[in-house]
């Protein structure tokens, strides 16, 4: 049996396919399973023990051109898939699907490529989270029973590691502080980013209290990190260490795995972080926490708890109160807990800023994609 799985989307939504591959591995160990994802994303799955090939499609680039896009579907076709799954409804990966050849194509699809699905299935995030959907393909569309959930999974080659150990080392060259908090400032919607002079704050904070910070994040954060540390009062601190845009993804899972706590808004790394045991504290604003929350039960969850929370917009039409609630203190208590007295929370528990009560994410029912 040959398997094509499809997801062309963002890092955290690449992570979450990872669960899935495991169960078809384990429900099918003689089968071929091909994952098809975004070249940029390479690695994040390219080691990944249950797919015998990764397809990348270099989706803004080469893919980006109808012609090429054909000429890799073409591929795709002759390739003889048995089963297509896509589990990303955007238009891209729907017409990959639908256009793949496969016998029986399943999974989540935007309108008209459906047309030339077997079963479709529209994407339950809103009410659950986006692992326990992807099984809900996996049960109703397959007829797979048992998925024997084991988390989120990214192998690490030995070269990013002992890259990491050298970046990691220059930076804390006086062999670091007692224990490190990673900052992750950056998230793909402005809206989902906690603000800037509370993450200044809270490194400055953390830094009094005689932790070390070191922030994280691509390329493409480098100016809000340097907006952030313009903000500190601590910014030459010899415990505040910057990484931003200094690293592969391979490079920031080790990297990652050194951090005793990741404060992140939520993001891809985010989800890296879950995938290399990583307790975290984490925000949700403007995204719904059922679909996304960090898939483990060591997490602290703040959720707004703002009537017009989760709204999905990347932009606020006001004034960003549902970041602006979650307080300094707030974050920095449990900050603390998890560096001190980590405990287990149970999946998608979360916190609201003024009741500080723990509750399940289930409870939030949000009509709002990720």
């Amino acid at each position: 049996m040959k398997i094509l799985v499809i997801n062309l989307m963002h890092i955290g939504d690449l992570l979450l396919v990872t669960p899935v591959l495991r169960a078809l591995r384990n429900n099918y160990p003689e089968a071929y399973i091909a994952l098809l994802a975004d070249a940029k994303l390479a690695d994040l799955v390219r080691l990944n023990p249950c797919i015998d090939e990764l397809i990348a499609w270099d989706k803004k680039g080469e893919q980006n051109k109808l012609g090429n896009y054909w000429r890799a579907v073409c591929e795709l076709r002759a390739k003889r898939f048995d089963i297509a799954i896509n589990l990303h409804q955007n238009e891209r990966a729907s017409f990959a699907a639908a256009f793949s050849g496969a016998k029986k194509i399943v999974g989540y699809s935007t309108w008209g490529p459906h047309f030339f699905f077997d079963r479709m299935m529209k994407n339950r995030k809103a009410i659950k989270h986006q692992v326990d959907s992807h099984y809900d393909v996996l049960r109703e569309h397959l007829g797979m029973e048992e998925c024997r959930d084991q988390g989120l999974e990214m192998v690490i080659d030995s070269e990013s590691e002992e890259r990491a150990d050298r970046l990691w080392r220059t930076a804390f060259q006086d062999g670091g502080a007692r224990k490190i908090v990673g900052l992750n400032v950056g998230a793909s919607w402005p809206t989902k980013r906690w603000r800037g002079e509370y993450y200044a704050e809270l490194a400055d904070r953390l830094l009094e209290l005689g932790y070390g910070v070191v922030f994280f994040g691509g390329p493409m954060d480098v100016e809000m990190v340097e907006e952030v540390q313009a903000q500190m009062k601590r910014r030459e601190h010899p415990q505040c260490k910057t990484l931003t845009g200094k690293m592969s993804l391979m490079e920031l899972a080790a990297l990652l795995k050194k951090c005793n706590v990741l404060v992140t808004n939520d993001s891809g790394p985010m989800h890296v972080a879950v995938a290399m045991k990583v307790r975290i504290v984490t925000m949700f604003g403007p995204s719904p926490v059922p679909g996304f929350y960090p898939y483990n039960d060591t997490s602290v969850n703040i959720k707004s708890d703002m009537h017009c929370h989760p709204c999905g917009l990347h932009q606020c039409p006001t004034d960003h109160e549902c970041m602006r609630g979650i307080s300094v203190e707030l974050m920095l208590t449990y900050t603390l807990e998890q560096l001190e007295q980590p405990r287990t929370y149970g999946k998608g528990m979360y916190i609201e800023p003024n009741d500080k009560m723990f509750r399940k994410a289930e409870e939030l029912i949000s009509p709002i994609g990720h």
